[in-house]
């Protein structure tokens, strides 16, 4: 089977490789299409960073070369011994997360930070391939009103849908979300999933706000607008509820804190590859809060799940799908330039 195997930076080819066997406790899954995430893009760009070049994975025994991707839905073909919970021909996506099971987090229920973390297509050959073999606890089933291309988007959008669990914000409550890209765009589907109107999308790109825009969406121009001038007159001063951090850079950072209402939340939702200045005063004299969040549990995905299943999730004019031969060139290439929104690979294209 073909396959899109990390050798190190820059350094992707698509492969011939064995199709995976599948193992007791295990699932082989025929891949429909891969999501293309800004994780794979630090890996190929700036990495190795999560992928590890010769230690082998706890969880999984794996270390590089490794088959890319997180991001995917597909068919069941096989089942290992012991596996009860699907059969073949079952459409399902992928929930990529390798927990120990015994650290506290994962005795809590909180296995999206367990100690000893890893993920399939980073630690585990994943779904930028014709088939992948997953555990069983990955595996969430697709209702038939949710199709094998929207059930690729379950996996960023259960990202988007676990950082607006931590905001406590409710149906009356106002929001900003810095950066327009797919998890922007998740962090808006999800809030409005919770009943929120009064969202606004921080973005400088044209491309992006439109692509909003034609989604129903309310965005600013951060180049051409003070964001916390408008918020502090729009709000008689009060500012906003929640901000999320979907950008990564430092004026956002800045923006978002002195836009936030006392008490208020900042929800980093970004990975941050390098350190980043933070006006902590902000926090200080208005007792504001910074809280991280990271990927989702299986509550996560099947709250996107059923949303999906209502029809709550758009992707006109903001997701396309690309081969896998393309890869490089139309993929990694276009997104790091930011010409593409979200893009999904067909592995058998």
């Amino acid at each position: 089977m073909r396959a899109a195997v990390y050798h190190g930076n820059n350094n992707v080819e698509i492969e011939d490789v064995p199709e995976p066997a599948v193992t007791p406790g295990h699932v082989k899954v025929r891949v429909h299409l891969n999501g293309i995430c800004g994780t794979d893009l630090h890996e190929y760009f700036d990495g190795p960073i999560f992928i590890s070049p010769s230690e082998l994975h706890p969880l999984t025994g794996k270390a590089m070369p490794v088959v890319l991707g997180h991001e995917f839905s597909g068919t069941v073909t096989e089942v290992g011994a012991g596996v009860t919970e699907v059969v073949e021909g079952d459409r399902v996506v992928i929930e990529p997360i390798y927990r120990c099971g015994t650290c506290r987090p994962c005795r809590s229920g909180a296995y999206n930070l367990c100690t000893s973390i890893g993920f399939h297509g980073l630690m585990a050959d994943g779904g930028m391939a014709e088939y992948t073999v997953v555990p069983v606890n990955q595996i969430h089933k697709l209702p038939d009103s949710v199709s094998l291309d929207l059930g690729a988007l379950v996996e960023p959008m259960a990202v988007a849908w676990h950082a607006a669990q931590h905001a406590g914000v409710n149906d009356q409550s106002s929001a900003l979300i810095y950066g327009g890209g797919p998890i922007g765009i998740g962090l808006w589907h999800a809030l409005r999933g919770m009943g929120l109107t009064e969202i606004d999308v921080i973005e400088p790109s044209p491309v992006r706000r439109a692509a909003l825009e034609r989604l129903g969406g309310r965005t600013i121009d951060p180049t051409s607008v003070d964001v916390p001038a408008l918020i502090a007159d729009r709000s008689n001063g009060d500012g906003v509820d929640a901000a999320f951090d979907a950008a990564g850079v430092a004026p956002a950072i800045e923006s978002a804190l002195a836009s936030l209402g006392e008490r208020r939340p900042l929800i980093s939702v970004a990975i941050y590859d390098r350190p980043m200045p933070t006006p902590l005063i902000q926090l200080v004299l208005r007792e504001r809060r910074i809280q991280g969040t990271i990927c989702y549990t299986a509550e996560d995905f099947q709250a996107v799940i059923e949303l999906m299943a209502a029809g709550h999730y758009d992707t006109t004019g903001w997701v396309e799908t690309i081969p896998l031969t393309g890869l490089i060139e139309q993929g990694f290439d276009e997104l790091r330039e930011s010409r593409r929104m979200k893009l999904l690979v067909d592995p058998t294209a």
